[in-house]
C-alpha cells in the first residue's frame, strides 16, 4: 500500500500568485482546523488501529524467539483491543462491541496459532491458520459493512483486511527467515495501511451520526496532515523503543531496526523542508538524528554499567530538548511554545528510558505499560505540529480531499496522494511532497 508514496509538485496557489487574495475571505469559508470532533475520532482510531500493527508484530517475533517479554507484550495486545472494543460499543452499542471484540480477539489467535505451527515445523497448523484468517476476514468484512450501513463496502473491506493479513505474515516470515529488513520494512507498511482504515472507518461513522459529531468532517487536508503526522512521530517511537531493546540484547535485527528509523527521520526531515525549506528540513534531521544518539548512547553505557555515561547521554538529551524547542517555536512563530514543547520533549524522553530500563530490570509489566502510554504520546505533538502548521497556512488546507474507496485500507494496488504540507509564501512554486518512500516490502 503506497498511501504516501508519491513524490507530487502542484502550483502555487492563487492566493500566493494574486497579491491580496485570502481564498479566506469569503465569510461562508470555514476556517480549516485539525482539532474537532470527527478528526479527534480519526486520530484516536489511527493510534489504536496502528498500536494493533506495532505490538501484534512485535508478539510475533517475541513468540518465535521465546522471549521473556512475550506474555507481557500479549497483555498490551490485548490492552488495545479492549481501547478498540469501548471505541466501537462508545458508537454502535454494547452488543456490537461484544461482537467486535469477539471476531478482533480470534484473528489476534490465529495469529497466535501461526507462529505456534511455525515453532513446530507444522505445515498443516500453518495452513489452518491462514485458512480461519481467509474466514475471519470474509466474516468481519461482513460486520463492518453492515455497522456502517453499506457505507464501507463489504468488497473493499475484505481487500484492505487481506492486506493486513498479508503484511503480518509476511513480516513474520521474513524475520523468521532472517531477512531483517524486510521484516521491519513490511511493519512500517503494516503500521501505516492501517491509517487507511481509521480514515474510511472514521469517516463512515461521522457520516452515519453528523449530530454527534457537530456535522464536523473526518476527512479534509488538515485533517490528512494531522494523520500524516501522527503516523510518523508515534513510528519513530515505535522503531527506537524497539531498537533499544534490540540493542541491549545484541539482536541481529538491531541494524535492520535502526535503518528503517533513520528512514523515519528521513520523512519527518522531507516534511518540514516542505514548509519551511531546505535549510530548516536539515537542521531538524540534524537535531533529530542527534537525539536518536543519545538514545543509543544510553543504551551502550547501560551494557558497560558506565553511570557517568549515563548521565552524559541524559544530559545531552536534556540539551537537546531546549534546543529543539526553540527551533520548532521560531519556525512556527511561536505558535508552538518553547516551554510546553520541552515538557512534552521531556515526557519522550521519560517514556522512552522508563521502557527501556524497565526492560532491563525485567519489569516487563511497567515495560509495556510504559511502551503504550508512549506510543500514544507521540500522537499529542502531531496535534501541536499540525494546528501550528495550520494556522500558518489556512489557505493551503481549504477544501475536501478525495475519499478514496478504500473500505478498511484496501489501497495495495493503488496510490493515494495524501496532501500535507504546503510551501513558504515566499516562494513562487509549492512543492508539496510528503510520502512514504519505500517499495512494497510485502511483496
Amino acid at each position: 500500500m503506497n498511501f504516501k508514496k508519491a513524490l507530487v509538485s502542484v502550483p502555487l496557489s492563487v492566493a500566493l500568485l494574486v497579491p491580496g487574495y485570502n481564498v479566506l475571505a469569503d465569510e461562508h469559508v470555514e476556517k480549516p482546523t485539525v482539532t474537532n470532533a470527527a478528526v479527534d475520532l480519526r486520530s484516536d482510531l489511527d493510534r489504536l488501529f496502528s498500536e494493533h500493527a506495532y505490538l501484534a508484530m512485535t508478539a510475533m517475533r517475541k513468540g518465535a524467539n521465546g522471549e521473556k517479554d512475550f506474555n507481557q507484550v500479549a497483555e498490551a495486545l490485548n490492552g488495545n483491543t479492549k481501547d478498540l472494543t469501548a471505541a466501537i460499543s462508545s458508537v454502535y452499542g454494547d452488543e456490537a462491541g461484544s461482537k467486535f471484540n469477539e471476531m478482533w480477539s480470534s484473528h489476534i489467535g490465529y495469529f497466535v496459532d501461526y507462529v505456534k505451527a511455525t515453532a513446530g515445523n507444522d505445515e498443516g497448523a500453518k495452513q489452518k491458520a491462514l485458512e480461519n484468517l481467509q474466514r475471519y476476514k470474509n466474516d468481519f468484512s461482513a460486520f463492518i459493512s453492515t455497522a456502517t450501513e453499506g457505507k464501507l463496502a463489504e468488497e473493499q473491506l475484505a481487500k484492505g483486511l487481506q492486506t493486513h493479513v498479508d503484511q503480518l505474515i509476511n513480516g513474520f516470515n521474513a524475520f523468521v527467515e532472517g531477512d531483517y529488513e524486510k521484516a521491519y520494512m513490511i511493519q512500517s507498511d503494516a503500521m501505516e495501511h492501517l491509517y487507511m482504515t481509521s480514515k474510511g472507518l472514521s469517516s463512515a461513522i461521522v457520516s452515519q451520526n453528523p449530530d454527534k459529531f457537530n456535522n464536523t468532517k473526518a476527512v479534509t487536508k488538515a485533517a490528512d496532515l494531522r494523520s500524516n503526522l501522527n503516523f510518523l512521530l508515534s513510528e519513530h517511537f515505535a522503531l527506537a523503543q524497539q531498537a533499544m531493546q534490540n540493542g541491549i540484547n545484541g539482536d541481529p535485527e538491531f541494524d535492520a531496526n535502526v535503518k528503517v528509523l533513520n528512514q523515519n527521520t528521513e520523512e519527518l526531515s522531507a516534511a518540514i523542508a516542505s514548509v519551511y525549506g531546505k535549510e530548516a528540513g536539515m537542521k531538524f534531521k540534524e537535531m533529530w538524528s542527534e537525539h536518536i544518539g543519545y538514545f543509543v548512547d544510553y543504551v551502550k553505557a547501560t551494557a558497560a554499567t558506565d553511570d557517568a555515561a549515563k548521565q552524559e547521554a541524559l544530559d545531552n538529551l536534556n540539551q537537546y530538548r531546549m534546543d529543539f524547542s526553540k527551533f520548532i517555536s521560531t519556525a512556527t512563530e511561536g505558535r508552538v511554545e518553547a516551554d510546553a514543547l520541552a515538557q512534552g520533549l521531556q515526557t519522550h524522553v521519560d517514556q522512552l528510558v522508563g521502557a527501556f530500563n524497565s526492560y532491563n530490570e525485567g519489569d516487563y509489566t511497567n515495560t509495556w505499560m510504559k511502551a503504550r502510554e508512549g506510543y500514544e504520546h507521540m500522537f499529542t505533538p502531531a496535534n501541536l505540529f499540525s494546528s501550528a502548521f495550520v494556522a500558518q497556512f489556512p489557505e493551503m488546507f481549504t477544501g475536501m480531499p478525495e475519499m478514496p474507496e478504500t473500505g478498511m485500507g484496501g489501497m495495495s494496488q493503488e496510490k493515494e496522494i495524501m496532501w500535507m504540507l504546503w510551501a513558504l509564501p515566499i516562494l513562487l512554486f509549492a512543492a508539496i511532497p510528503f510520502v512514504k518512500r519505500k517499495e512494497q516490502s510485502a511483496e
